[in-house]
């Protein structure tokens, strides 16, 4: 007798990602868009219809992998049902397994760490799920998907859940929502399917007040977790930060503008980080005669690997600066300020990094490395005055900083300080050169309504402004 399976029927955008077959899927994007029970379900129909297929479903946690996926699955394939005959599959508690008649299986694994990630090796999948992608850093979720392999005719692909925020919120951002490709990475591979709990209509149906719950939300997370924004998440260290084209010309409300000819009399600093392991990267900073800063060039690369065909040794980076001071219009001619991270100096593994790069013509002078004072320098340049002008602004041009400052996350041990596993070196380098021109604490008023938080524009619509917080100075 053939048992039948009931799954339930899928909203428009789980069809879609059950119909997928690129070769790197993202689905969800926001709360409650139904994203385990597509995984859940897309599992089922994969191991049925394809014999003797591998599928792996990944989650941070063995405890969030056993409550979202082993006991629904155990339930839905009826593999404890005292029946036999009712038994839809097997699974097997020491290999975490579950087991077709057909002979596919579907494998439960967890990473919770760099750690974990290395168990991975040597185990090969045809089908990957990656449930809440964004707990995983880039490097452990490369390492992860390379179990996707196999000389079997199946096609290989990987499926990747994910919501805003967290520790590989950059990588995700980078890939499925800015499709910002890298060498090796072919745009036709991927596609992402953004699903809110308003698609989740029988989420909608039986707790009608989870919507509610998500609208309750402080502004920046209900922002993520609700409208799926990408660039508002929970832990951002520099939720000051706006990027907004509409003020570009008057410099209000924004950090990033178009780029300008730079008055002779302003005084630049050339501020370094290196990294070996790690992308090295350097910030030219105009300071003007108000102390306000201007990020106006940027030179940033990875000394380990090819970038564009150079490698990054130090003898090359000093080189490059020079070029870079020599043709740019703001920079050459100038009097330039080095500042850089004290560790270049370091003598005990031969000849310093400091010192390679001043044979080259290029120096620089310890920069005050004093991480929580350098980062509420940070914080005071970037706040707006009762007028809308920060201390900071950043050329157009400077494509790494500003990609990489909104996605700094604070560290999960040091609650005060930036998660240096992230892409920190751009920060890094503006904090030297912020130390070197030091500026007070702006001045708290309580005057000014914070346009960030009515992103909807609902106050100017429906509601009194003075229904609204006003963010203080």
């Amino acid at each position: 007798m053939i048992q039948e399976l009931r799954l339930g029927v899928p909203s428009e955008k789980q069809k879609l990602f059950l119909l997928d077959k690129h070769r790197y899927v993202g689905f969800g994007g926001a709360r409650g868009g139904g994203k385990s029970w597509a995984i859940r379900t897309k599992a089922i129909g994969l191991a049925y219809r394809y014999a003797g297929i591998i599928i792996t479903i990944v989650r941070r946690s063995y405890p969030e992998l056993r409550e979202n996926h082993i006991i629904p699955l155990c339930a839905t394939l009826h593999v404890h049902d005292v029946n036999p005959t009712k038994r839809l599959a097997k699974y097997n508690d020491s290999k975490k397994d579950i087991t077709f008649p057909n002979g596919s299986r579907i494998i439960f694994r967890y990473c919770e760490n760099d750690k974990d990630a290395e168990g991975f090796q040597g185990t090969e999948t045809d089908i990957l799920f990656v449930d809440e992608a964004t707990h995983q850093t880039e490097d452990r979720m490369k390492k992860i998907n390379a179990i996707v392999r196999g000389v079997n005719a199946f096609p290989k692909r990987t499926y990747y859940t994910f919501n805003p925020g967290g520790v590989g919120h950059a990588w995700v951002k980078r890939l499925f929502i800015d499709r910002n490709f890298q060498d090796l990475e072919v745009p036709e591979d991927y596609n992402f399917i953004q699903s809110l709990v308003t698609d989740n209509k029988i989420l909608m149906e039986t707790n009608p007040d989870y919507i509610r719950q998500l609208e309750a939300l402080p502004p920046k997370i209900r922002e993520a977790w609700l409208y799926g924004k990408w660039d508002i998440f929970e832990g951002q260290v520099f939720e000051e930060w706006r990027d907004d084209p509409k003020h570009y010309r008057d410099r209000r409300w924004t950090h990033v503008i178009q780029p300008f000819a730079i008055p002779d009399d302003w005084r630049i600093y050339r501020c370094f980080d290196w990294g070996y392991s790690k992308p090295f990267a350097v910030e030219w900073l105009a300071v003007d005669h108000k102390n306000v800063a201007y990020a106006v060039q940027e030179l940033y690369g990875c000394t380990q690997t090819p970038n564009e065909g150079v490698k990054w040794e130090p003898s090359k980076i000093a080189e490059a600066i020079r070029e870079i001071e020599r043709t740019d219009i703001n920079l050459k001619g100038r009097q330039i300020i080095g500042v850089a991270d004290p560790a270049i100096y370091d003598e005990q593994k031969g000849e310093s990094i400091a010192q390679m790069m001043e044979n080259k013509g290029v120096y620089f002078e310890k920069a005050d490395n004093s991480r929580i004072a350098g980062k509420m320098q940070v914080h005071y340049r970037m706040a707006f005055n009762d007028k809308g002008f920060p201390m900071f602004y950043v050329f157009t041009t400077c494509k790494h900083l500003i990609r990489t400052i909104p996605l700094l996350l604070y560290d999960e041990k040091k609650v005060e300080d930036v998660d240096t596993s992230l892409e920190d070196h751009i920060y890094d380098v503006i904090r030297y050169g912020f130390m070197e021109n030091l500026v007070n604490p702006p001045i708290r008023k309580k005057e000014v309504l914070d346009v960030r938080a009515d992103p909807l524009d609902l106050w100017k619509d429906n509601y009194n402004a003075n229904k609204y917080d006003y963010i203080t100075f």
